[in-house]
């Protein structure tokens, strides 16, 4: 494609079908692969196909220590931070529960977006989405909204998701405005490089080494992370966050959860009653809220500009 925000759109889509299926990935893989490792393991490996492809590209790696410490930030806000806390959390909560708590991205980007300076503001409409979103998520850890999961660890697990969103939205917004000038598949190469090598020295350190093991299925379920998770997947978000708004970038948390909760119904037997059926719905709902109020200010933005514009011509 030559438009480059057609391709941004195709970049989306790969993103809402392909982050679907890695909850599943990820609850398979830590059947024996310990969460630090496993986090490690297959953004270092991704890291370093990306950056083999970026050589094969003619790319040049950054030189300056202040771009270097930004890709290394946002590598570690979101894989270290963001993408670990989801694979922590799928320890203790099912997969497509855990793709449900993680649809409150949106209202996390909409309240860093605002902390950005000349970012959108908050207006009631917004604030109003956040709410029932984040009722939705309280339904969802009742105990018959979890299917009978609630416990501390699964409570511990919902939070865990939230801190993770939050690190994942501050990495993307700290990419979109601080990285000037890195050709793009370096610029991917190396966050996910610095963040695998961030886990793996923690995991190490922490011993999971020695409960590393591998089956095929838990290595088949570790190569599609690697290969689609992060190869294709992650670049295809960090190239649709360049060309398209924030706000309408987290539309993929719409489709993520439905993916993730129909495949681990199908696959894994995960549970579904009607409160967490209707948690869902109240936290799209929310989610939908919110979205629609950000296009909404946008809209008036943009009015507001022509108007000013046609003043000044007038003038």
């Amino acid at each position: 494609m030559k438009h480059p925000r057609a391709l941004a759109y195709v970049a989306f889509l790969v993103v809402c079908i392909v982050w679907g299926t890695t909850y599943l990935a990820i609850r398979i893989a830590i059947e024996t692969i310990p969460p630090l490792l496993l986090t490690g393991a297959r953004y270092t490996a991704a890291g370093i196909i990306m950056l083999a492809i970026a050589k094969f590209r003619g790319e040049r790696i950054p030189r300056d220590r202040r771009t270097l410490a930004n890709l290394l930030l946002i590598g570690t806000l979101m894989v270290a931070v963001g993408n670990l806390a989801v694979v922590m959390a799928e320890q203790w909560v099912p997969s497509g529960m855990t793709a449900l708590l993680v649809a409150t991205a949106p209202f996390w980007a909409t309240l860093i977006e605002r902390l950005h300076a000349g970012g959108e503001r908050i207006d009631r409409r917004s604030g109003i989405g956040m709410f029932i979103g984040f009722a939705g998520v309280a339904l969802l850890v009742t105990p018959q909204g979890s299917a009978g999961h609630l416990d501390l660890k699964f409570m511990g697990g919902a939070l865990l998701l939230q801190f993770g969103s939050i690190g994942w939205q501050w990495g993307t917004a700290r990419g979109k405005y601080s990285i000037r000038g890195v050709p793009f598949v370096t610029s991917i190469a190396l966050q996910m490089l610095f963040g695998g090598l961030v886990v793996d020295t923690v995991g190490f350190a922490i011993g999971e080494g020695s409960r590393f093991v591998l089956t095929p299925r838990t290595l088949g379920a570790l190569v599609y992370l690697a290969l689609f998770g992060s190869v294709l997947a992650y670049s295809a978000y960090v190239y649709a966050v360049g060309h398209l708004p924030s706000t309408q970038m987290t539309l993929y948390a719409y489709i993520n959860p439905l993916v993730a909760v129909v495949l681990g119904w199908l696959i894994l037997d995960e549970r579904l009653t009607w409160v967490s059926i209707a948690a869902m719905c109240v936290i799209l709902g929310g989610v939908a809220v919110v979205q629609t109020a950000a296009l909404r200010g946008r809209r008036v933005a943009r009015t507001a500009e022509l108007a000013m514009a046609e003043q000044k011509t007038a003038a």
